[in-house]
């Protein structure tokens, strides 16, 4: 065959194999399941360590707006990670540290500790408590907490544009028939792989919303510096800011012991 012969035939030969490859791409992106998008989120890379200031401000049904700044501290160990959060303001809360070590291990429960410098105790978060809000936020202290993926089943409900955002749907039901929510509807962005948007829902129908507001690429990594949690019940919100956002500092193992809840962390 000669070469005019070849060059003949090259252009719909490559059209077939696009199409050929472009098909099977189709397929595999249809073939993505609920668990499979959850791996993703559990996965995204997010650095070793992170440190950062935090605002919170809850909002109660009237309106009053009551405002605490925050330091936090975050190390992973391989799958694990270990988080202590420090309070700065106001008074009546300063001083006030929350420790949690975050185990992978589905059937392993995760530790978590509450410090209070006005009565000068170290309080262990455990059972029915982790279900407790977390210093008046709209956040349980399990809602703190990473979930192995596997403590929910999950199932790709539809694929949807969330405020002009490409996003998988995914419904996610414990295993555990005891947990406080019946099940999730999680928004999750296609390109970052990030939940943008949770409903949460108890035996009583929908209780409230997490939202996030602000995205943002910090030291390579998408990180979220705005949120909230909607309490539909409670008509009461939390939001939180981040700022000052720095990962992969070199964190030591002693900031994430037990006995440093009672000391000062300096940064």
């Amino acid at each position: 065959m000669n070469r005019r012969c070849v060059r003949q035939l090259s252009i719909p030969l490559c059209t077939l194999l696009m199409g050929m490859f472009f098909s099977v791409s189709w397929v595999h992106a249809q073939d993505v399941s609920g668990r499979d998008i959850m791996v993703m989120v559990d996965e995204r890379p997010d650095g070793d360590d992170r440190i950062s200031e935090l605002s919170m401000t809850l909002i109660n049904r009237r309106g009053r707006q009551r405002i605490r700044q925050v330091v936090s501290w975050r190390k992973d160990y391989g799958k694990d990670t270990r988080k202590l959060m420090r309070f700065k303001k106001p008074a009546d809360v300063a001083g006030t540290a929350f420790l949690s070590w975050d185990y992978d291990d589905p059937d392993k429960d995760d530790d978590r500790w509450l410090y209070m410098p006005a009565l000068r105790n170290t309080r262990r978060i455990s059972g029915e408590a982790t279900n407790d809000y977390f210093m008046g936020t709209d956040f349980t202290y399990d809602d703190m907490g990473d979930r192995n993926v596997d403590e929910d089943t999950h199932r790709l409900l539809r694929e949807e544009a969330l405020e002009g955002v490409d996003c998988w749907v995914v419904e996610s039901v414990p295993v555990d028939p005891t947990d406080m929510y019946t099940k999730k509807i999680n928004w999750i962005d296609k390109e970052k792989d990030l939940p943008l948007k949770t409903d949460y829902y108890d035996k009583d129908g929908h209780l409230k919303t997490y939202t996030v507001d602000t995205v943002e690429k910090i030291g390579g990594f998408w990180t979220v510096t705005a949120m909230r949690m909607e309490n539909n019940v409670e008509h009461h919100t939390t939001l939180m800011t981040f700022r000052d956002v720095r990962y992969d500092t070199g964190l030591k193992d002693s900031q994430f012991k037990v006995n440093a809840l009672t000391r000062g962390l300096r940064r």
